[in-house]
């Protein structure tokens, strides 16, 4: 008989460029789109992900940072939750992720992410 246990392991990743709301729910959704990714929990700056090995962390690393969030996985969720600074958004990000200064669509002058 062959029973094998896979366990899932919690990891805290630190993620740059969220200012809001919308950036939580845009983290939430690229999260979400990785097999073998379970969300515990997405804040501004933060997320808690639960997966079997790291090479399905690191895939939702490279998610976040085609989504254009630069992220890095800082440890263990129960030991660096605490450790983690909270960033603060200030309400809104303020700006048109893909506004240009001649209205051309595409290219992003600004690290926010909503108007």
């Amino acid at each position: 008989m062959n029973t094998t246990t896979q366990t899932t392991a919690a990891t805290t990743l630190s993620i740059d460029g969220m200012t809001c709301g919308h950036c939580v729910q845009a983290v939430t959704k690229a999260l979400a789109t990785v097999p073998g990714v379970k969300v515990q929990s997405v804040a501004v700056g933060l997320a808690v992900i639960e997966t079997m090995d790291g090479w399905t962390t690191a895939k939702a690393v490279a998610a976040l940072e085609e989504a254009g969030y630069p992220a890095k996985a800082v440890g263990d969720a129960a030991a660096t939750a605490a450790s983690v600074p909270a960033k603060s958004g200030g309400g809104g990000c303020g700006g048109a992720k893909n506004a240009t200064p001649e209205g051309k669509p595409g290219t992003k002058t600004s690290g926010s992410c909503c108007g």
